[in-house]
């Protein structure tokens, strides 16, 4: 039975217009350049988090230079996501960007820890909209069975941002100035405005009528999501998990979260969807999205830390020695879009790519101060591995799996679970981090560390360290060793759970574009199909 397309909503969103390939290739054209901004951001930033903590003397708070950022993002991604259904891609996708663009220039503008975090919590609110705007476009305009093969041409900009992005940012910490990390998003951040501008009128548009936007719950979203991460940077940190701070924490985010729940099912357009929940691999996919997040966002922070810290290496070529695990994760994530475009099928990649991801991470626990380069670049080629065949696989299953006319609360429900994964990652990781750096260099204070009180600790630099006494280096090497150690085995523990996520996941036939309002069963009759198959 055919049903009229709410008010609130573009009716050609719910039957998706044919593109032809040339079109196609020009909107993409848009998206490259926006998935560039997105991507280098973190790749140019990473290299430069010790000098930055350094220079602004805020090791206690070096997770959340990368935390504030994830958390925003992670906040904002569904809703990005349900205003690009409501209002079209094309507002939506522009008003990140220039939001993007207003908070990297902060950022470089920043002069105490304070400031940056808090500027880099406004980059991740428009960087919340760019991922979930490029992968919400490509759903409108190809079909899940043809998808991987224009993914394709999607993933050659990760060569440049895995290798370039690494690179630029340690030789603009070594050459010129850390602030320099951010305003490099400006010249590219304009010509990503400028592009889209005119690639993304081929869009469909909202139709006139009212839009119904669901800020309470986009509110209580915010309230509980911000809570929950305070929780896992702080317990055990800056308060006693027993403490009133932690434990009202606790009931804000358990009452924020229970309204939000009451709010979404009651709600006429959700920020989130809850329906798209009841689909099983739907919620399999967004849990491993979430497991996804952990690990990457986690690997990439700390990793630099290890590299600069124990092996030596300057800030350029810790961001060169990244490579290796970029590399892996693009080979493998462009081979699986190949692989999944030709047969069809998808299952055994979510499997084997937790696995890798979980030997990976279990390989970087073991690490000690005489780790070879070359034993951790194999670490991370085994690492990216498993990314690369998590990344594409976990959003194609979870979009085949959602109804047309909700795609992009979908897609953006699917990137916030990846998010939130890393935002709690890198707090509870970097806290791990943290702590037993300090707990272990303490340790040694009786001896030779001595002479290194807590405020050089909080002011250490690569630099820096490399002028400080023999014995006091080595001391500071041992503690960022067991740090890193502690907060790899607590990832490769929830990589582990990954496999057991994935092992339920069904293959279930990737669906094309389909004419009418039927589209919104397609999901249902897939997975129907599904069980038939086995």
């Amino acid at each position: 039975m055919t049903q009229t397309a709410p008010a609130s909503v573009d009716t050609e969103s719910a039957s998706p217009p044919r593109f032809t390939h040339r079109e196609i290739m020009v909107t993409m054209s848009g998206l490259v350049i926006a998935m560039l901004l997105a991507m280098l951001d973190n790749m140019i930033v990473a290299p430069a988090l010790p000098t930055i903590v350094g220079d602004l003397g805020g090791l206690k708070h070096l997770a959340w230079v990368t935390t504030g950022y994830i958390l925003a993002s992670t906040a904002a991604t569904p809703i990005w996501g349900k205003l690009g259904d409501l209002l079209g891609r094309r507002i939506t996708f522009l008003s990140s960007i220039a939001i993007f663009l207003i908070g990297s220039a902060l950022c470089g503008m920043s002069q105490n820890m304070g400031e940056l975090i808090g500027f880099r919590a406004l980059q991740g609110l428009g960087a919340g909209g760019l991922m979930v705007g490029v992968m919400a476009t490509m759903a409108d305009i190809v079909p899940p069975r043809d998808r991987s093969k224009y993914q394709g041409v999607m993933m050659a900009v990760m060569p440049v941002a895995m290798i370039g992005g690494p690179l630029a940012g340690g030789f603009i910490t070594d050459h010129l100035n850390w602030r320099w990390a951010f305003y490099v998003n400006l010249p590219l951040g304009i010509i990503a405005l400028l592009v889209c501008w005119f690639v993304l009128a081929k869009l469909p548009r909202k139709t006139s009528g009212k839009v119904r936007i669901d800020w309470t719950g986009a509110a209580l979203l915010t309230v509980w999501i911000t809570t929950l991460v305070l929780i896992t940077s702080w317990g055990g940190t800056e308060y006693a998990w027993g403490s009133a701070t932690i434990i009202g924490l606790a009931a804000v985010t358990a009452v924020a979260f229970a309204a939000f729940v009451m709010v979404e099912r009651r709600a006429a357009e959700p920020i989130m969807p809850l329906s798209v929940f009841a689909d099983r691999n739907f919620s399999l996919a967004g849990a491993l999205s979430f497991v996804v997040g952990f690990a990457m966002f986690g690997g990439m922070t700390l990793l630099p830390q290890f590299q600069q810290y124990v092996q030596g290496s300057s800030a350029t070529n810790s961001g060169l020695l990244l490579m290796p695990m970029m590399i892996a994760a693009m080979v493998l994530s462009l081979g699986g879009g190949v692989l999944t475009s030709r047969t069809g099928r998808y299952r055994a990649l979510p499997i084997a790519g937790s696995v890798l991801m979980a030997v990976g991470l279990g390989l970087f626990a073991t690490m000690g101060p005489d780790t070879s380069r070359t034993l951790t670049s194999l670490y991370m080629v085994i690492l990216g591995a498993g990314m690369g065949c998590l990344m594409q696989t976990t959003m194609l299953i979870a979009q085949n799996s959602a109804p047309l006319r909700d795609l992009g609360a979908a897609t953006g429900a699917t990137t916030f679970l990846r998010n939130m994964g890393g935002s709690l990652g890198v707090s509870m990781l970097g806290a791990l981090y943290t702590s037993t750096l300090s707990d272990s260099f303490t340790s040694a204070a009786g001896g030779s560390a001595g002479a290194a009180n807590s405020g050089t600790l909080a002011q250490m630099t690569p630099e820096a360290l490399r002028g400080l006494p023999e014995t006091v280096r080595h001391a500071f090497a041992q503690a960022v060793t067991d740090g890193i150690g502690t907060a790899f085995v607590w990832a490769a523990g929830a990589a582990a759970v990954g496999i057991v996520i994935a092992l339920f996941i069904r293959h279930v036939p990737l669906r094309g574009f389909t004419s009418g309002s039927s589209t919104d069963n397609v999901p249902a009759a897939a997975v129907s199909t599904a069980k038939t198959t086995g």
